[in-house]
């Protein structure tokens, strides 16, 4: 069986929708991917064909064994090129997703180990993710929340931030609102907006933006 660059990305698009929380169906994988529903079909149909997912009888689909081995094999890599482009070559957080989704598969295991070597140990990314798949429940099991579900007067650290969309991230920064940063809710108000207090600032948010962002 071959394994190609396509093939790859949706399996990865699977791993990564389910740490989201969703139910990945076809129409999941077609938002996430940016493609055609045609599209997606015959790559549901190849990945079916070569035992990497299954396709239940309402259309959700899973990994199966090999096919998760895949999926967490690429998070593993792009995880790694994050943390490299970052740590080694001082590229901002918020850029480094996009060079890492291009690099992921390019990457050998020889240069994966030495990566690893280099780099040492570290769970999570520079957008505070974790290289494996991690859930929502996961998330509160450790003690995090969503930042729109803060309490007013509540004061809370930064933990992770969603970061497959580049604008959400490139906005957040310029607020200081990154991995680590400290913030305090400061009032909940009646337009859906949160306002903050972020290194001795006060700043709006809108909740569709806060529900992005992982606190403890």
């Amino acid at each position: 069986m071959r394994i190609t660059i396509s093939k790859e990305n949706y399996l990865k698009a699977i791993a990564e929708a389910e740490g989201e929380g969703e139910t990945v169906i076809a129409a999941t994988l077609a938002r996430w991917l940016k493609v055609s529903a045609p599209a997606v079909t015959m790559a549901i149909r190849r990945l079916k064909r070569d035992g990497l997912i299954h396709v239940s009888a309402a259309g959700a689909i899973t990994l199966k064994k090999e096919g998760r081995e895949i999926a967490n094999r690429v998070l593993q890599r792009h995880h790694l090129i994050e943390r490299m482009l970052t740590e080694i070559f001082g590229m901002e957080w918020y850029k480094v997703h996009d060079e890492a989704e291009q690099l992921e598969h390019a990457v050998s295991a020889d240069f994966e180990r030495r990566l690893i070597e280099k780099l040492g140990p570290s769970e999570a990314c520079p957008h505070g993710n974790q290289a494996r798949v991690d859930r929502p429940q996961d998330r509160r099991d450790r003690g995090w929340t969503p930042l729109d579900e803060l309490d007013a007067g509540a004061k809370a650290k930064v933990m992770s931030v969603f970061e497959r969309d580049r604008s959400l991230l490139e906005y957040l920064d310029a607020l200081g609102i990154r991995p680590a940063a400290e913030l305090e809710m400061v009032t909940r108000n009646y337009d859906d907006t949160l306002t903050l207090k972020v290194a001795g600032k006060l700043l709006q948010l809108a909740s569709t933006a806060a529900q992005k962002v992982w606190v403890a």
